[in-house]
């Protein structure tokens, strides 16, 4: 395989950097959470419109025909295409309280951009206007603005609005989707074949039992005293009937009963949440964990009702593409080293509904200045996306775009 440009990729990718990150700035400080995105979308389709670049809005929204997603689209230059390709930003901030002192921290109060998406939307729209005024590009180019990654499942939306079966251009063939990592340093992109991150199930257990007076608990059924072994007894799923090899993640995380100190209530509501890394665990997990809830709570003389939420499945990188991320990256001007990732990651990703779909990868992209200098965590409220990585992201991007086989 083979990147073409018709010139240096690298000067292209100068002239453009501090226009991205001024981009990357304001979006930083218009920050708008899951199906809010407006603003967010206005500034990418004027980008979009500058760099005359054809696109579709109003895609990705809870119904079809809304949202804030923006597709667009770069036909081949050549008579004789390779396959279709989408590069995918997330663009939707968290509801957080950003702590930072920067001069572009956040102006709307409560939410902030702690998971670095100003920064991959700024990288696609860098990939955007370097990609519009290459004169040779071998593939047509897919770009996705994604809306509602933070628990709104918008790649499915997306999905389900056609964004990979020619919404705008042709049918979507390969995929690619990159994450700004802070525990790897700037320079480094990783990923690794087959399961990358996790799936990401969510449970919601009201637990009702018979209130009564604190000093009278033979009178009751504690549904508390049911929550509390219902959450003990979870952990065994992990520890005794999980292959040790596997990894699952069990965290019950809320806990909420009663109004009054002398008083058993009658209802309990617990919240948790489930990360496997493969189909069967999955399957497996939640198997037991309904068992478990439901003969515990009648253990203790209560009843239990579970809500499941199916969220986001395993992010699962196709193998020749997760090479080929790796092949491309050891030839980017801007990469510094690359890595197999050892161990799989218990976070998740809705680009995994991507992956469902078509062979594609997701992968990482350093953010750390160097191995001794702890970099603030994402979601959290110190977290900053590192503007060094831009041109980088940028590179990768358009290099994944241009890349002809053979």
């Amino acid at each position: 395989m083979s990147t073409t440009t018709d010139q240096s990729l690298s000067d292209r990718i100068a002239a453009i950097i501090d226009e991205t990150r001024s981009i990357r700035h304001d979006l930083h400080a218009n920050p708008e959470i899951r199906f809010r995105e407006e603003r967010t979308a206005s500034v990418i389709r004027r980008q979009l419109e500058h760099l005359g670049i054809e696109h579709v809005s109003n895609v990705g929204g809870k119904e079809p025909g809304t949202g804030t997603g923006v597709v667009a689209h770069l036909p081949a230059t050549t008579e004789n295409p390779g396959p279709c390709i989408a590069l995918r930003a997330d663009i939707d901030a968290l509801p957080i309280q950003e702590s930072s002192d920067l001069d572009y921290k956040s102006t709307r109060d409560g939410v902030m951009h702690a998971c670095g998406h100003d920064g991959h939307t700024a990288v696609l729209l860098g990939t955007a206007h370097v990609l519009s005024k290459l004169e040779h590009r071998p593939n047509p180019v897919t770009l996705i603005f994604q809306p509602a990654e933070e628990g709104g499942a918008g790649a499915a939306k997306l999905i389900r609005d056609g964004a990979l079966d020619g919404l705008i251009g042709p049918k979507v063939e390969r995929i690619y989707g990159l994450h700004g990592w802070p525990s790897d340093t700037l320079g480094t992109i990783s990923t690794k074949p087959g399961p990358l991150l996790a799936s990401t199930d969510l449970i919601n257990v009201t637990i009702t039992g018979t209130q009564a007076h604190a000093a009278y608990p033979h009178l009751s059924a504690d549904p508390v005293l049911a929550g509390s072994a219902i959450i003990q007894s979870a952990q065994h799923i992990v520890s005794r009937n999980t292959d040790p090899n596997e990894a699952v993640v069990v965290s019950f995380t809320t806990f909420h009963a009663g109004s009054a100190i002398n008083v058993i209530p009658g209802a309990a509501v617990l919240g948790a949440t489930v990360r496997t890394l493969s189909d069967e665990s999955r399957a497996k997990t939640k198997a037991r964990l309904l068992e478990l809830i439901e003969h515990t709570a009648k253990a203790h003389g209560c009843s239990a009702q579970i809500d499941w939420d199916p969220g986001y499945p395993v992010t699962r990188n196709d193998p020749t593409e997760a090479s080929r991320v790796l092949e491309i990256a050891r030839s980017a001007e801007h990469c510094a080293q690359t890595k197999v990732v050892e161990h799989a990651t218990l976070g998740g990703e809705d680009f995994s509904f991507y992956l469902q779909k078509i062979p594609g990868c997701f992968y990482f992209m350093g953010l750390a200045k160097d191995d001794q200098t702890p970099y603030p965590g994402l979601h959290t409220p110190s977290f900053n996306f590192n503007d060094q990585s831009l041109p980088l992201g940028v590179e990768m991007m358009c290099r994944l775009a241009l890349t002809e086989e053979g």
